[in-house]
């Protein structure tokens, strides 16, 4: 009698709500092992000749990147060139290589594989963590050189099975995410990873269940085992007891119960019980989200991000290219309003160009509108491409990472040439385009009055407000307990942002994570909040939340959170008048965390 499987709970962080299960697929470290096959000892020298033939052709691709880019996303992306060169030049992994094909007769792709998966697991045992972090740059360099074997380019997901399974990697970017078959991916599990990083965010839009921080888990998983995954609180249950499988059927069943309720509101308005309507729209990066934009119930698309479109490959797409996106996306959500917000380059996120010293803090440095006004070519051809677009929908633009009134009028100024020059090529466009500013950063909330004089609405990016007022990187996990969403000074800074909209006579939005949050939904009505944008898959719940609240109780909490200096005053007084409003919601979502 086959001995029965112990079940193991592995705790990580949910950063995307839903229940997974079936079996397990390992992606070690981020990519899989190539195939591998015997060889015959007459093919040894054509293998190594391949290899060489890999190798050249990846330090061809590193020679021209390097001279093109001194850095990618503020980091010093010359040099992580030269570490990648000095790899592919190292004479004792090039000889292990030339060994094992001649002593295992195996093919060279796998050879390469085995030497490099060796060398890695010894840097990963250093204790000396700079050297460890290493290992991201030796990774990426196999990744290349087995791209190199074949002539044609790999899919940027490694290793999709044929079948339903949650996905097990150390790590995942973007596009790793937004490349997987949902037929067959069910949910995922990184060993890293944030509750605020693009991945997360972007698993949230497309409802993939999703687990961030397992932390070496990867070791300890084989592949095909059964499992459950639950994004509600974190757990990843390797060989669930049939008592806990039968927890989570229960467990879903109410968790579909819940989700059809909500669907029923898809056509119902955002209006609280004395009759304010919020604008409710989706926050969307790709084209493949606009089903799950009309199944949520979403008055448009209040956050269009450009940069997955524009960056996924080594060309910017033409002006042309740009515009029947933009205008696909317009025409789908028609009648509602689309904002498309502009390249928000620099930081973390896109290569900008070469800099004569490398940037200390890139996320306080070239980044953002500021990038955009510098490369005006760029800019110009993705107003030209919206404005196009605004002639067949609602079409706004949103400017990011606005500090002031210098860069809305340089924009505006291109914007107007932008006009001038569609007007002389006799295409169709919108002249009369709405025009947005992003307020993400503590001067501009200040300065919102003056901002609001030169634009039609404003939006608060949450996210990154939070994080330049408080002075927290909200990714790095040693100092993310302290990026409080209702810290006083944010709540202060949300308030001057929506008395300056009022003055100048525009609506103000909220595009941030804080949008989506129940715990804080009654703070933002109360302090004016005119339209909310959140991932397809809340759209429902926040929409059922507004529902039961009462736009003067709002009102009165802001008061109350205004006056309090403490962020557990402001938690504790949004905490009341949310479970007294919608108790179930509420508790739902903590039972989720």
């Amino acid at each position: 009698m086959p001995r029965e499987r112990k079940e193991i709970i592995y705790q990580g962080t949910p950063v995307s709500r839903g229940i997974a299960s079936g079996p397990l697929h390992i992606v070690a470290r981020g990519f899989a092992a190539p195939e591998i096959y015997t060889i015959p000892p007459s093919h040894v020298s054509r293998e190594q000749e391949r290899f060489l033939a890999a190798l050249e052709r990846t330090k061809e691709q590193l020679r021209s990147l390097r001279t093109q880019i001194e850095e990618i996303s503020g980091e010093e992306e010359g040099r992580i060139f030269e570490a990648h060169l000095m790899v592919l030049e190292d004479r004792t992994i090039l000889n292990r290589v030339f060994e094992a094909i001649n002593d295992r007769h195996q093919n060279a792709e796998y050879s390469f594989y085995a030497v490099i998966q060796t060398f890695l697991e010894a840097m990963r045992r250093i204790p000396d963590p700079y050297l460890r972090e290493r290992t991201v740059d030796i990774e990426d360099v196999c990744k290349r050189v087995l791209r190199n074997f074949s002539a044609e380019p790999e899919a940027s997901m490694p290793d999709q099975p044929e079948h339903q399974h949650i996905l097990v990697a150390y790590d995942l970017n973007p596009s790793d995410t937004a490349a997987m078959d949902r037929n067959h991916v069910l949910g995922f599990a990184t060993e890293v990873g944030s509750i605020n990083s693009h991945t997360a965010i972007l698993a949230r839009s497309l409802g993939i269940p999703a687990i961030v921080g397992l932390q070496n888990a990867i070791f300890n998983l084989h592949a095909l085992t059964p499992a459950i995954l639950d994004g509600y609180t974190g757990k990843l249950i390797i060989n669930p007891s049939d008592e806990t499988r039968a927890r989570y059927a229960v467990l879903q069943k109410e968790k579909r119960r819940l989700q059809k309720a909500l669907q029923k509101l898809r056509d119902t308005k955002t209006v609280t019980t004395d009759g304010r309507h919020i604008t409710l729209s989706a926050n969307i990066e790709f084209e493949q989200e606009l089903p799950l934009v009309a199944a949520s119930g979403a008055e448009g698309i209040g956050l269009f991000r450009t940069e997955f479109f524009l960056l996924e490959r080594e060309e910017c797409p033409s002006e042309d290219e740009q515009t029947e996106l933009y205008t696909r996306l317009a025409q789908s959500v028609r009648p509602h309003p689309i904002i498309i917000r502009t390249l928000d380059a620099g930081g973390d996120k896109v290569p900008g160009e070469p800099l004569t010293e490398p940037e200390p803090n890139p996320f306080l440095g070239w980044r953002g509108i500021r990038f955009s006004l510098a490369r005006r070519d760029l800019f110009k051809e993705q107003l030209r491409a919206i404005l196009r677009a605004g002639a067949e929908g609602a079409v706004s633009i949103m400017f990011p990472l606005i500090s002031g009134l210098r860069e809305i009028r340089e924009a505006k100024a291109l914007l107007a040439e932008c006009i001038e020059e569609l007007t002389a090529r006799g295409v169709p466009f919108n002249p009369k385009i709405d025009i947005g500013a992003m307020i993400e950063v503590p001067s501009a909330a200040i300065m919102a009055e003056q901002i609001a004089a030169e634009v039609d609405f404003l939006s608060i990016g949450t996210n990154d407000l939070i994080q330049y007022t408080l002075a927290v990187d909200r990714i790095n996990p040693r100092v993310s307990d302290l990026y409080k969403p209702g810290h006083p000074a944010v709540v202060r800074l949300i308030k001057s942002t929506v008395a300056g909209a009022d003055k100048a006579g525009i609506w103000t939005g909220v595009c941030g994570e804080l949008a989506g949050d129940l715990l804080y939904l009654p703070l933002l009505v109360g302090l004016g909040i005119d339209e909310l944008s959140v991932g397809t898959q809340q759209v429902p719940i926040v929409k059922q939340a507004v529902r039961h609240l009462s736009y003067k109780d709002c009102q009165a909490l802001a008061h109350s959170c205004l006056r309090v200096s403490e962020t557990r005053e402001v938690i504790a007084l949004c905490q009341s008048l949310a479970e007294e409003a919608y108790p179930d919601l509420l508790r739902q979502m903590q039972s989720d965390q």
